[in-house]
């Protein structure tokens, strides 16, 4: 058996699988998607991404289900010592005041958590 490594990735996409596997649950979490802002890019396909409007520091998930007073709930995943980036928690704090719930989460465990009790608020 190969054992891969856990990261912000595998992480991920695990919590989607997650997500995939309690669609029949909470039907809802069939729109949760990954926002690829980051990765490494050459020069060129990053100015295009630019010119299309890829931004710094947008959250990776999005859950666009509302619940309670929020609009819908945004995820930026880390894992282990990565930490957010001052413009990730600028995009938390911000999207925070428009009326989202927006999270950092270390790991499939904590973002899953924060699933559940999202999706369960009223």
């Amino acid at each position: 058996m190969i054992h891969k490594k856990r990261s912000e990735s595998t992480e991920q996409i695990t919590l989607i699988q997650w997500c995939n596997l309690n669609k029949c649950v909470w039907p809802e979490l069939g729109l949760i998607f990954h926002i690829p802002n980051g990765g490494q890019r050459n020069k060129t396909e990053a100015r295009r991404l630019k010119t299309e409007g890829v931004k710094a520091g947008v959250p990776d998930l999005f859950l666009p289900v509302a619940r309670g007073k929020f609009h819908g709930l945004f995820i930026e995943m880390k894992y282990g010592n990565n930490k957010a980036t001052p413009k990730q928690r600028e995009w938390i704090i911000e999207l925070n005041k428009q009326g989202y719930y927006a999270v950092v989460c270390n790991g499939f465990d904590e973002a899953k958590a924060t699933i559940e009790s999202y999706i369960k608020m009223t």
